[in-house]
This record gives C-alpha cells, sequence and structure tokens, in this order.
C-alpha cells in the first residue's frame, strides 16, 4: 500500500506541475493558430493586390507597346516625307545649277544694253 500511495503521490504531483503546463502549451498554441489564421488572411489579401497590381502594369505596358508602334509608324512617314523633300530640293538645287550656267555672267551689263536699245528704237520710231 505504500507504494501504492507514493505512486499516487507522485502521479498527483505530476499532474499538478504538468497539466498545467500542458494546458499552457494548448493555450498558446491556440493563440498561435489565431495567429496564424490572420497572418494567412493578410498574406492571401497582399497577393489578391499583387495581381491586380500586376494586371494593371500589363495593361499599360500593352498601351505603351501600342502607342510606341504608332509613334514608329509616324516617325517612319515623316522620314519618308523628308526624303521626298530632300529629294525635291536636290533637283532644283541642279536645275537652279543648269540656269545659273545658261545665263551669262555680265547679265545685268546686258540688261542695260537691251533698255538702250529699245530706248533708241522708240526714238526712231517717234521721230
Amino acid at each position: 500500500m505504500v507504494a501504492m500511495n507514493v505512486k499516487e503521490a507522485v502521479l498527483a504531483a505530476l499532474k499538478e506541475l504538468i497539466v498545467p503546463e500542458i494546458q499552457e502549451i494548448k493555450r498558446e498554441q491556440g493563440e498561435f493558430k489565431v495567429a496564424l489564421g490572420l497572418t494567412n488572411k493578410r498574406l492571401d489579401d497582399i497577393n489578391a493586390h499583387l495581381v491586380d497590381q500586376s494586371r494593371r502594369i500589363d495593361e499599360t505596358n500593352k498601351r505603351i507597346d501600342k502607342i510606341h508602334a504608332d509613334l514608329i509608324q509616324r516617325i517612319d512617314i515623316t522620314n519618308l516625307r523628308i526624303d521626298e523633300s530632300n529629294q525635291f530640293i536636290n533637283r532644283l538645287y541642279e536645275a537652279l545649277n543648269r540656269i545659273y550656267a545658261i545665263i551669262p555672267v555680265n547679265l545685268p551689263d546686258r540688261v542695260a544694253q537691251l533698255e538702250q536699245a529699245v530706248q533708241e528704237l522708240r526714238k526712231h520710231q517717234a521721230a
């Protein structure tokens, strides 16, 4: 019987020491579960927000790509027009050079001579 009393005494002492510790551990585990649940919810919210931001970035990138393509097309058209204008200016320059080559260097003197000849003809006609 003494062994039984010792056994019961040891068992009672262990229950007094261990059971409250186990209960405390269970309570803390419950708190951790709640905190983990809240953390997971917050992570889910953040992930949803990031997915939305990613979608918006993709839409913005598509708009930028469209504008980029439009600008490239406009630049190409402008470059063609510049090339055409340059060709026209080159042809005009060549034409002016040909005209300049035909015109005598002493054109002002020649015009003055012609004006004098016209005046002399008018005088002969008047007389």
